[in-house]
């Protein structure tokens, strides 16, 4: 009776072992599988490449999920990996952000733009808010044709920074509350400083100076919500270097940042590529 019990115990508690150092194993074994493929396209690109991925991923043991943005040790690694690359060599970013803060943001597209070799920025699903402004610090931005970028105009707390001045011209100002005041006078400051630096960007970057107030002016007025999708096609419209030709490793790299494992998926196909048919159904016209 004694000897089954120590086997249970063993048993149990080796399972337990396993279960607390397999999401270890995983993990190594997925950075060491992202480092693979990083150093197969730098091989193949002969360029550095960094890539700022964001997605809600699943803290180890405990489960609960993380959402991530652009946050000071983004900007704070990226500068150190563009230190470490030499002076002329091409850096390639790939992004697929929602955003984050002003302050990281600006420090890598300011050191993109202070890099002398090419740059060129992937986006194989979406680079929002400042994502799109360290976009605008490439020579190049490449695209998925249904990738999307977005807006940079400012936000303070859950508003737009051109909706509180709005509130200012429509509004008497005897009747506006102080911390209205105070918020659009921050919103003034905020619009100013990002119209300032987006336009720096674009002139250091090659565009001319009309060019360059042009597109800063419909980035950062507030036209839009900040999650307004801007498609490819509506990117070249606006004048920016967009191209589609996108390197199939980039997508097997997103493949490799999967979102959060304990959820159900709900998206399901046979993750197989499928050869063109001899004869392709027509579209039923509408």
């Amino acid at each position: 009776m004694n000897e089954t019990n120590s086997i249970v115990t063993i048993l149990f508690w080796s399972f337990i072992l396993l279960a607390l150092i397999s999401p270890w194993f995983r993990q190594k074994n997925l950075e060491s599988a992202r480092l693979s493929l990083i150093h197969k396209i730098e091989k193949k690109r002969k360029s550095r490449v960094i890539a700022l991925i964001h997605r809600q991923e699943t803290m180890a043991l405990l489960g609960f999920p993380i959402l991530k943005y652009i946050n000071i040790e983004d900007s704070e690694a990226i500068l150190r990996a563009i230190r470490l690359t030499p002076n002329k060599m091409p850096l390639d970013i790939i992004l697929h952000t929602p955003g984050g803060l002003v302050l990281a943001t600006e420090q890598i597209a300011h050191a993109l733009i202070q890099h002398k070799g090419k740059v060129s920025v992937f986006i194989p699903h979406y680079a929002m808010s400042g994502g799109t402004m360290i976009s605008l610090a490439a020579d190049e931005i490449i695209m998925d044709e249904n990738a999307v970028l977005g807006p940079v105009d400012p936000q303070l707390g859950q508003y737009p920074a051109s909706s509180i001045l709005k509130v200012l011209k429509e509004k008497n100002k005897n009747k506006i509350d102080d911390e209205t005041l105070i918020l659009a006078d921050m919103a003034e400051k905020a619009e100013r400083q990002v119209k300032t630096f987006v336009k720096t960007i674009l002139i250091s970057n090659g565009y001319s100076e009309k060019k360059a107030k042009q597109i800063t002016k419909i980035l950062t007025e507030g036209k839009w919500t900040h999650d307004y999708p801007i498609t490819y096609q509506e990117a070249e419209k606006l004048g920016l270097n967009v191209s589609k030709n996108m390197p199939e490793e980039v997508y097997l790299l997103m493949n490799l940042y999967p979102q959060n494992p304990t959820l159900r998926p709900s998206v399901y196909y046979v993750p197989l590529p499928y050869k063109q048919p001899k004869k392709i159904p027509k579209k039923p016209s509408k």
